[in-house]
């Protein structure tokens, strides 16, 4: 049976377990052409905060609207791309959020344009340099 898309996933990474769904939805009623945002949340167990990162479409942006592109791929139009469901590139988004001051255990939740985060994450997928993060103090 294929898995319900609507329910959240696991990751453990160093020791926590974090919940992380995709989803997509639309800036106005109806939506339309321009108007289509595809968003990774990631909640750390036991912690009130999360992060939601948000890649809205725009020039030179693109995000799912149907064939060819398939749920959870963002891409710019150059041809780079990431896929939200793959846990590689969720942890890799996860580090980059980190390094601008994203707390796992924070208080509130964190809302990121994923775009800035984009290009890092990539690196970080394609030299295979998902590291832990930094503990913090």
């Amino acid at each position: 049976m294929p898995r319900n898309p609507r329910k959240a996933r696991r990751l453990v990474v160093d020791g926590g377990t974090y919940t992380r769904s995709v989803r997509h939805s639309h800036s106005r009623p109806g939506g339309g052409a321009g108007d289509c945002c595809e968003s990774l949340t990631v909640h750390l167990a036991g912690a009130r905060g999360h992060l939601r990162i948000v890649f809205r479409e725009g020039t030179g942006r693109l995000v799912p609207t149907g064939y060819p592109m398939v749920s959870g791929e963002v891409s710019f139009t150059t041809g780079e791309s990431l896929y939200l469901h793959e846990p590689g590139t969720v942890r890799a988004l996860m580090e980059e959020a980190r390094a601008r001051g994203w707390r796992p255990d924070g208080p509130s939740g964190m809302e990121i344009d994923g775009w800035t985060l984009f290009e890092g994450a990539l690196r970080r997928r394609t030299a295979g340099t998902v590291h832990p993060p930094a503990p913090q103090g």
